[in-house]
């Protein structure tokens, strides 16, 4: 019998991988057998004692007091704090000028006294770097960058550019919940090869008590595994048609945003989806949508990540612990995982460091 030859389309890739998702999790396939991150380009994982580089390469907060704040939330971790030479500047809502902040981080990657580096805020400035980042001594630095919101923007330049895996997680400006502390320390500390990550914190039900804060919802059955790219939507869509725009391909594609109603969120994943980006990926994770702005004549937040993301098939979660919030997951960008909508986990295939 004569057996006609075709090449596999772009969804049937997608949903084999979906099967492999499967097999895995079956414990079939060994996890060896998966594409791993390149070692080299792995961080080390955080030690006691280590010291934390800090900078503000967006926005810096209002008074240095705060930033005072920022390093002894550092010391509270176990770790030793350095600030960078430029953290105290200001320039209206910037944190000194483009070239300052850069200086700041490529320093901090240059310096061999510093073991990783915390930004203390986003805000807005973190693109306006792209172009001043020294990625080459970056690439031979690695070194564990975390941030979220606006530094969205250069976490996943970097990998990008490098390959190395960068870090959306909690900024030093912020105190860290009991959740955020055990996501930080299972992540970046005592790494294991599989963990789950973004689950919501634990919830004491009782009678006439029920979760409605944290609940994760299937958007689109399915599993899938893939690379972590993302981060906050706003700042994802703007490196679209750049030379840093992620590679999407087979991606595990996590979004998160804050005071953006539904019709802006709708036009940014409409914009993604017109790009061709949105359906190259194997799974969706949404995290959270935080201070949404409803008014009397919206779609909910519901009806559009359903309208936008049902239609493409694809693998996709809502509610992940991803975002503008108190409890924040730490999210390695590179990082192999493995998403389960109908079992509504995340796990890593990986040690996000080595």
């Amino acid at each position: 019998m004569k057996h006609s030859q075709r090449n596999l389309t772009r969804r049937e890739l997608i949903q084999g991988l979906g099967g492999l998702a499967t097999v895995i999790s079956a414990g079939v396939l060994s996890q060896s057998g998966l594409a791993q991150g390149t070692e080299a380009n792995k961080p080390k994982r955080l030690l006691a004692g280590a010291t934390i580089g800090l900078v503000t390469p967006a926005s810096n907060v209002p008074e240095n007091e705060e930033l005072l704040a920022a390093m002894d939330l550092v010391r509270s971790l176990g770790f030793e704090a350095k600030a960078a030479p430029n953290l105290r500047r200001r320039k209206q809502y910037l944190a000194g000028s483009d070239q300052q902040r850069a200086d700041d981080l490529n320093g901090m990657f240059a310096d061999q006294e510093v073991d990783a580096i915390f930004c203390v805020r986003g805000g807005y400035g973190s693109g306006r770097l792209l172009r001043n980042l020294d990625y080459s001594t970056i690439a031979s630095n690695p070194k564990i960058l975390m941030g979220y919101s606006d530094i969205t923007a250069i976490l996943n330049a970097i990998h990008l550019k490098t390959g190395m895996i960068t870090y959306h997680g909690p900024i030093a400006g912020d105190n860290f919940s009991r959740y955020t502390y055990d996501q930080f320390h299972r992540i970046l500390m005592e790494p294991r090869q599989t963990t789950r990550i973004g689950e919501p914190p634990p919830f004491d039900q009782k009678p006439g008590v029920v979760e409605r804060k944290n609940r994760l919802t299937s958007i689109v059955p399915g599993q899938a595994v893939g690379r972590l790219i993302g981060g906050n939507l706003s700042l994802l869509v703007t490196l679209l048609g750049t030379p840093y725009e992620p590679d999407f391909d087979g991606a595990i594609l996590f979004m998160e945003d804050v005071s953006e109603p539904p019709y802006s969120v709708d036009r940014m994943l409409t914009h993604l989806w017109l790009s061709g980006n949105l359906e190259r990926v194997a799974g969706i994770v949404f995290g959270k949508f935080t201070d949404d702005n409803y008014d009397g004549n919206t779609l909910s937040m519901e009806q559009v990540l359903h309208e936008r993301c049902e239609p493409l098939g694809i693998p996709t979660l809502r509610g992940a612990m991803i975002g503008h919030i108190e409890d924040q997951t730490v999210v390695p960008i590179g990082a192999n995982a493995h998403l389960d909508v109908d079992a509504g986990t995340l796990t890593l295939l990986e040690a996000a460091v080595r």
